[in-house]
């Protein structure tokens, strides 16, 4: 998969799961997909920042670091693997360094759309894709074998304009947190973002999203529209 590929899902999975989740769903209540998709946007909207350890795993590359969000558009992700990599989006522009080549790209986010940039986040979800359970909405491992349990819901797209076919979304039924986001393309790629440790509300300054790249860095803008593997 295209690194741009890559990046187009995490601006849309970050927002996702990073804008817009308060209380568990009432006992005996029967929940249609889209309800509880909505109850999952309701619960983020009392979330203004949070930090996290993530994995990012496309085909065979994993990345692997701590994320820091601040709403509605902040973010950025210090990569343990790669040693020294940084993501940095702040609502316009979206930043990634690249140790090993000594290289910036940038991408105006807002040339991809202006609904890629909203603080609305779950609402993306929730206007271009269609919503339904896994298996139901009872509570299922989260992998074969697992003791970690998810409500899984599927997210398939109604518009041939998304990258992504199909987007799952494991949630966390007692804390109605996001716990792991997939993403599979149109030529049956997966992406797939794994959250733990999530801490919310912590009071994150917006002056940690402020990246300076090293003065031996080269820029490239617009990466989004070049070939760049």
């Amino acid at each position: 998969m295209k690194l741009r590929n890559l990046l187009f899902f995490l601006i849309l999975a970050l927002q996702a799961a990073g804008s817009n989740f308060a209380a568990k769903l009432p006992a005996q209540e029967i929940v249609t997909a889209s309800m509880y998709l909505d109850r999952l946007s309701e619960r983020y909207a009392g979330i203004r920042d949070y930090e996290a350890n993530i994995v990012i795993r496309s085909g065979t590359t994993t990345m692997n670091g701590k994320i820091s969000y601040l709403g509605p558009y902040f973010m950025r992700i210090d990569c343990t693997t790669p040693a020294e990599q940084v993501i940095v989006f702040n609502g316009q522009t979206l930043s990634v360094y690249l140790p090993g080549y000594r290289a910036v790209l940038n991408q105006e986010v807002a040339t991809m759309g202006a609904s890629m940039a909203s603080s609305q986040g779950l609402a993306l979800f929730r206007r271009y894709y269609v919503p339904s359970y896994v298996s139901g909405p009872d509570a299922v491992p989260i992998d074969e074998g697992s003791s970690e349990m998810v409500i899984k819901l599927r997210l398939t797209r109604n518009s041939v304009l998304e990258g992504f076919r199909e987007v799952i979304l494991s949630v966390d039924p007692e804390t109605m947190l996001i716990r792991r986001m997939e993403g599979r393309t149109i030529a049956d790629a997966l992406v797939r973002f794994d959250f733990s440790n999530i801490r919310t509300n912590l009071g994150i300054p917006g002056e940690r999203f402020s990246y300076d790249a090293p003065a031996t860095a080269s820029m490239y803008n617009n990466f989004l529209f070049r070939d760049i593997d």
